[in-house]
């Protein structure tokens, strides 16, 4: 931000109350708009500048995972009361800056599990029947009728177990799949466990077991490269990979290693280490799926999470107080799994 302080929006516009910086949007901002100043400038994190004018004088600032909000950047906007993230990663905010300042960070976390927890059972699924690529030699003019696998009767591991991890828990059982996880966030005794249906295990124990492992992890000096070379050489043979939690989980080399080597099935990669990423080896491989970090991205989640946001940024700036406030303490106790 260094120099920053020097730009300023144009004298002639007043400051808004809510600087919109990144593609979200929704029907309760438009309704925010008629009691509060809303300027939305959706390419603004793009540019320094850029998103130092949009958001001068603003008192909340309305983000996705493109925007940096740093130390800096928060001592730049005195103004600011509030940042607002459309999903629930917050690897782009410096909530302990934030928190130092007494601004709000408000986050929709588990508007989006739903989402990610289809987009999760259905890449397994797409995994495990080699649709993707049965589609592509089928329209080649190939007819290949050789078997595929269920799903149904194995063991499906979850790397995480919030409420992503839940959701994604939900599906498998109604699969007939055991659930096994590893989060060391959780007790023995959450009820949930029984609920769900899962069995808690050490990281090591829930690899072993899966057929299917799902990462739904955040990204944390812990958890980087956590999903490789060692861990993979657990999976049983044939097991499939899913990634829909931080792509700095997974050791993409490490992976592309067991993949090309005939180790494991299958991988389903929505997020990557750096996105967008460059082209590598798992570009090239057949048995590979990847999506662009959309697995939270659907209609119902993002009207959620703009109702939640949008409730919150009113509360916030009209003296009340954000029923989704979440901090470095909040962050650890529910680690976020978004998209």
């Amino acid at each position: 931000m260094s120099g920053r302080r020097a730009y300023a929006a144009p004298a002639s516009v007043p400051p808004p109350d809510v600087a919109v910086v990144e593609d979200v949007w929704g029907e309760p901002f438009d309704a925010l708009g008629t009691r509060l100043r809303v300027r939305r400038e959706p390419g603004a994190w793009s540019d320094p500048r850029q998103l130092y004018e949009a958001a001068a004088g603003a008192r909340a600032l309305v983000v996705r995972n493109r925007t940096r909000v740093t130390g800096e950047l928060l001592a730049a906007l005195p103004r600011l009361a509030l940042v607002a993230r459309a999903g629930v990663g917050l690897d782009n905010i410096d909530v302990a800056a934030a928190d130092a300042r007494g601004v709000v960070v408000v986050a929709a976390l588990g508007a989006n599990a739903t989402s990610v927890a289809e987009y999760t059972l259905g890449a397994a699924l797409a995994l495990a029947r080699r649709t993707v690529p049965l589609d592509r030699r089928t329209r080649a003019g190939g007819w290949e009728r050789d078997p595929v696998r269920e799903l149904s009767g194995g063991t499906w591991g979850l790397l995480g177990l919030g409420a992503t991890g839940l959701a994604v828990a939900r599906a498998a059982r109604a699969l007939d799949m055991r659930v096994v996880a590893y989060d060391p966030y959780v007790r023995d005794d959450d009820p949930r466990l029984a609920e769900y249906g899962v069995r808690l295990a050490a990281l090591d124990d829930t690899a072993a077991a899966a057929d299917v492992l799902s990462v739904h992890l955040p990204a944390t000096p812990a958890t980087r490269g956590m999903v490789g070379a060692r861990l993979l050489s657990l999976l049983p043979p044939g097991a499939l990979l899913v990634s829909a939690g931080r792509g700095a989980a997974v050791d993409e080399e490490a992976l592309a290693d067991a993949l090309a080597g005939g180790r494991l099935g299958g991988a389903a990669l929505d997020v990557r280490a750096v996105e967008p990423p460059s082209r590598g080896r798992l570009e090239d491989l057949d048995n590979v799926l990847l999506t662009p970090h959309v697995a939270g991205i659907t209609e119902q989640s993002q009207r959620r999470i703009a109702r939640i946001l949008a409730e919150d940024i009113e509360r916030v700036l009209t003296g009340g107080a954000a029923a989704h406030a979440v901090g470095a303490v909040d962050r650890g106790r529910e680690p976020p799994h978004d998209g």
